[in-house]
């Protein structure tokens, strides 16, 4: 945030206040600021001058120039907020329309090439945050931002504090996770890296967490260490949490809770990736008589 603060304008105070005051998560800030910043570089003039044809024309410009649909709704998303919100000019918006996003299946590991992925991590610490990540179905911000003392053995679940949406909830802690945790445990206890109700996997600096992008790069050497070519990251495991369970029978509604998703209708696209699923299904070609 330091970035979006320094030398700030009246008008951009205004909208860090505005943002402040919805409590908007600090990358979501910076977005929302990037996204008044390119407006402001298309039109050179202050964003707040902008007339509905402007608008509809930085909107062309971005898809003429090759903007993906995900960077289109997030900065149709930011400048939304500027002239809702800051500027209180709703109007101005009228003819700026989010695109549909392309449906894409997720990416999903075979239980074998987890076993794999795991196995050829780098180290304790590393094998035990990625067995979290598959074992519990966790995002890779939530492996991070556990604690020593989110790891309850007696009820044997795992506390996620504020994970998406800001929102607590309970993971599945399973007998064999529990003793990947306790061994890293040891091992970091040993060392000096776990300090009394600090971080279940603290960075260089044990006063910090391991970062996402420190995780993810774990994962891509891990593939690569195992030979897995696929294009996966940490979030690939908690796919893979999903379809492994669903494959095994295990409720839709069960998995929705565990995953921590707000709707049903999130959690059914694993359904289009259990394999097993499709396999047990008896087409309609099978009962005919022979031709």
């Amino acid at each position: 945030m330091d970035k979006i603060t320094s030398a700030a304008t009246p008008l951009r105070q205004r909208m860090l206040e505005d943002m402040r005051m919805r409590k908007l998560e600090p990358r979501t800030q910076e977005a929302y600021i990037r996204a008044v910043r390119k407006l402001a570089a298309y039109l050179h003039r202050s964003p707040d001058t902008a007339t509905v044809e402007d608008l509809r024309n930085f909107q062309l410009h971005l898809v003429d120039t090759g903007a993906s649909p995900m960077t289109l709704n997030v900065t149709l998303t930011g400048l939304r907020f500027f002239f809702d919100v800051t500027l209180q000019r709703s109007d101005l918006m009228a003819r700026m329309h989010p695109v549909k996003l392309p449906h894409k299946l997720p990416v999903v590991l075979s239980p074998q090439e987890v076993s794999r992925l795991i196995a050829a991590a780098a180290n304790v610490k590393h094998q035990a945050a990625l067995s979290v990540a598959y074992g519990a179905g966790l995002r890779a911000s939530e492996v991070i931002g556990l604690r020593v003392t989110d790891v309850d053995s007696q009820r044997m679940t795992l506390r996620v504090e504020q994970g998406k949406g800001r929102k607590d909830r309970y993971a599945m802690l399973s007998p064999v996770l529990l003793l990947r945790l306790r061994s890293w445990w040891r091992i970091a206890n040993r060392q000096g890296r776990m300090l009394p109700g600090g971080w279940l996997f603290p960075g260089l600096d044990p006063t910090d967490p391991l970062t996402p992008r420190q995780l993810n790069r774990a994962v891509h050497a891990a593939a690569e260490a195992a030979g897995i070519d696929k294009r996966i990251s940490t979030h690939s495991l908690r796919h893979g949490f999903a379809t492994h369970l669903l494959e095994r029978k295990v409720d839709i509604r069960v998995i929705q809770l565990l995953l921590g998703h707000k709707r049903l209708e999130t959690t059914a696209i694993y359904t289009h990736v259990a394999t097993d699923l499709l396999r047990e299904v008896i087409g309609p070609l099978e009962p005919l008589p022979p031709s």
